[in-house]
């Protein structure tokens, strides 16, 4: 693939193929279920990929499949659920934005390990029967929490998706709405992040290009995600979501152990 080189160079040839699955896969949850490219993406890139390598290579995927998937209902649509949750999404871009640079700097086991166990307990507590609900008075200090939590993890690992999904299945929003929210709230980040990313040296002439290239399957993967969720009930699709919930956490707690 052109422009590739440099990553075949410092990594090899199969880690070409294994990234292509990997977003692939990704890509595919993210067009059912609304969110989870980077967080089952990254688990597996890495596995064979040091986690500055990973996140840059998720940002070209995540950046396109957002702005697709926000912009599905049409550019009203959009506007208007842009109109309700503005403060949510300013408040991941500032945090994102402030803890991008933390990247290079923290242990990586670590952050898998607080950010798996915390998206395993949520999702298996409300399978099991656990149902949180953000009252509307409330909203404004939930929203505050799930950007500063978000944000966080967005900056450092390329994943903001679960605090924002653990906070639009409280509020109770409906399936449509609820996609739309995730992935404008993920567009604004992967816009941030990509910013900071090209600032802090994640993103170089070795990433990028690969980044670029990851697009590709990332979409193709994502609209034969589509034909699964057009398909789905509200009460389906939301269990469905909390299992690539649990799923994902699980396999964000095993890259932080082994």
């Amino acid at each position: 693939m052109l422009g590739t080189d440099g990553f075949v160079a410092a990594f090899g040839a199969p880690a070409v193929f294994m990234a292509v699955l990997a977003v692939a896969a990704g890509g595919f949850a993210k067009g059912v279920v609304g969110f989870a490219l980077p967080l089952i993406a990254l688990s597996m890139l890495g596995s064979f990929l040091p986690v500055e390598a990973a996140v840059a290579l998720l940002i070209g995927p995540t950046l396109a499949s957002n702005v697709v998937q926000g912009l599905r209902g049409g550019m009203q649509a959009a506007r208007d659920s842009l109109a309700r949750y503005w403060r949510l999404m300013a408040g991941l871009m500032v945090t994102i934005a402030l803890s991008a640079q933390l990247v290079t700097a923290l242990p990586d086991r670590v952050l898998f390990a607080v950010l798996g166990v915390a998206i395993t307990g949520f999702g298996a507590s409300q399978l099991l029967g656990w149902r949180p609900v953000v009252r509307p008075e409330r909203r404004g200090l939930a929203e505050a929490a799930t950007a500063l939590v978000g944000g966080f993890f967005g900056g450092i690992g390329a994943i903001w998706g679960p605090p924002v999904v653990m906070y639009l299945l409280a509020t109770g929003v409906g399936r449509v709405e609820m996609i739309r929210v995730q992935s404008l709230c993920f567009l604004a980040g992967s816009v941030v992040l990509t910013a900071a990313h090209l600032r802090s040296g994640v993103l170089d002439a070795v990433t990028v290009p690969m980044s670029a290239w990851l697009v590709v399957p990332t979409l193709a993967a994502m609209f034969l995600g589509y034909r699964v969720q057009d398909r789905l009930d509200p009460v389906r699709f939301r269990q469905v979501t909390l299992i690539v919930l649990v799923v994902a956490g699980l396999n964000l707690i095993r890259r932080a152990v082994f």
